[in-house]
C-alpha cells in the first residue's frame, strides 16, 4: 500500500506533470551549430565556453499560484531558484535580472522585498531588469549568470552506471503557512552558514567527486532523480527508506517538497562518504539511497516492495534526452 501510494502521488504531481511540455518547447530552439554552447537542455544552468571559464545562464519564473499566495516569498523563492542551479553546476553566482509584471502595488512592494531579503541572504546582487507597471496580472521571473572552471562542472547529463545515489538534505527548516510544498531552510538562518551550504557544492566540484548532479527542485526529490536519470539516459534502484527525513514528517509530502537546500548526486561508491561529509559540515544530512544502472527505470522500493515508478523508454519528464 506505501508503495503504490508514494508511486501514485510522485507520478500524478502537478512538480512533476507540468515539465512535460518543455519537450515540446526546446525543439524550436537547438543548439547544435553554435559551437560556445557546451550544455543547454536538460541541465540546471545553460553552460557557454568563455575562456577558461563556463558561464552558466539560468532563468526562472515564479508560479502564479505562489504569487498570489505570497507574494514575499514569491520574490524570495525567484532569488533562491536561481542560486540553486548555478550551484548545482559547481558554480559561483554573480548577478541577476529580473522582470517584474504586476496589477497592484501593494504585490510589488511584497515581491521586492522579498527579492531584497534574497539578495541579501545569498549576497548576489540585482543589476538591472524590466518592469511592466499595468498588467492585469503580478509575476515575477528572474534571470542569473555565473561561472564555473571547465574542469570542474557538474552536469545533470553524466550519470555513470554503478555509481551511488546521494541525497543531500538540510533537515532542519520548516513549511510557511499556505506553501504546502516548499521546504524552507533558509530564510532564518545566517547568511554566512546558507552561502557557505551553496559554496559546499563548488568546492565538492573542484575535488571532482561526483559524475553528476542536480538540484531538488519541483518535482520533489525523487522527481528530480527521475529527470537526472532521464537526460543521461540511465536508470536506478533507490530504496525510500535511506532518504534523510525531519523527524515526524509526513513521508509522501516530504517525497514531494521542494527543498530549501537539496542536492542529488552520482558518483562513485568509493567518493560518496566524502561528498556526505563535506555537506554535514554546513548542517545537510546525507545518504546513499540507491545506485544508478544501464536500465531506462527508475526502480523504488519501501516497505520492502519494489514498483518502477518510471521507465524512460516509454515515460517521459521533461523528454530531455541528450544521452539518446
Amino acid at each position: 500500500m506505501l508503495l503504490d501510494s508514494i508511486m501514485e502521488a510522485i507520478r500524478t504531481f502537478p512538480g512533476v506533470t507540468r515539465k512535460r511540455p518543455i519537450r515540446e518547447v526546446v525543439g524550436f530552439f537547438p543548439t547544435s551549430s553554435f559551437p560556445q554552447v557546451a550544455a543547454s537542455q536538460g541541465e540546471d544552468a545553460a553552460a557557454i565556453s568563455y575562456g577558461k571559464d563556463y558561464i552558466l545562464f539560468a532563468t526562472d519564473g515564479i508560479m502564479e499560484s505562489l504569487v498570489n499566495a505570497d507574494p514575499f516569498y514569491a520574490g524570495y523563492f525567484a532569488v533562491l531558484v536561481n542560486v540553486n542551479d548555478i550551484a548545482a553546476m559547481g558554480g559561483r553566482p554573480l548577478a541577476m535580472v529580473d522582470v517584474v509584471s504586476l496589477s497592484k502595488s501593494k504585490v510589488c512592494n511584497q515581491i521586492l522585498g522579498g527579492i531584497d531579503a534574497g539578495v541579501k541572504k545569498f549576497n548576489v546582487p540585482i543589476v538591472g531588469g524590466h518592469t511592466h507597471p499595468d498588467c492585469r496580472y503580478n509575476a515575477i521571473d528572474i534571470s542569473i549568470i555565473g561561472t564555473v572552471p571547465k574542469d570542474d562542472i557538474i552536469l545533470s547529463s553524466t550519470v555513470e552506471d554503478g555509481d551511488d545515489i546521494v541525497f543531500i538534505m538540510d533537515l532542519d527548516g520548516f513549511y510557511p503557512p499556505g506553501l504546502t510544498y516548499a521546504w524552507d531552510t533558509t530564510s532564518k538562518k545566517d547568511a554566512c552558514l546558507v552561502q557557505a551550504q551553496m559554496e559546499a557544492v563548488a568546492v565538492l566540484a573542484s575535488k571532482h567527486l561526483v559524475h553528476a548532479g542536480k538540484d531538488m527542485s519541483n518535482p520533489g526529490c525523487i522527481g528530480t532523480l527521475g529527470m537526472m536519470l532521464e537526460t543521461s539516459g540511465k536508470g536506478a534502484s533507490v530504496d525510500v527508506g535511506k532518504i534523510p527525513i525531519p523527524k515526524d514528517a509526513d513521508l509522501i509530502r516530504w517525497l514531494l517538497s521542494y527543498q530549501g537546500c537539496g542536492f542529488v548526486f552520482s558518483c562513485p561508491p568509493e567518493n560518496s562518504k566524502a561528498v556526505i561529509d563535506l555537506f554535514e559540515e554546513v548542517g545537510c544530512a546525507g545518504a546513499v539511497i540507491g545506485v544508478a544502472d544501464a536500465t531506462s527505470e527508475l526502480k523504488i522500493t519501501a516497505d520492502g516492495k519494489t514498483g518502477v515508478l518510471f521507465d524512460f523508454e516509454k515515460d517521459m519528464i521533461t523528454g530531455c534526452s541528450p544521452k539518446k
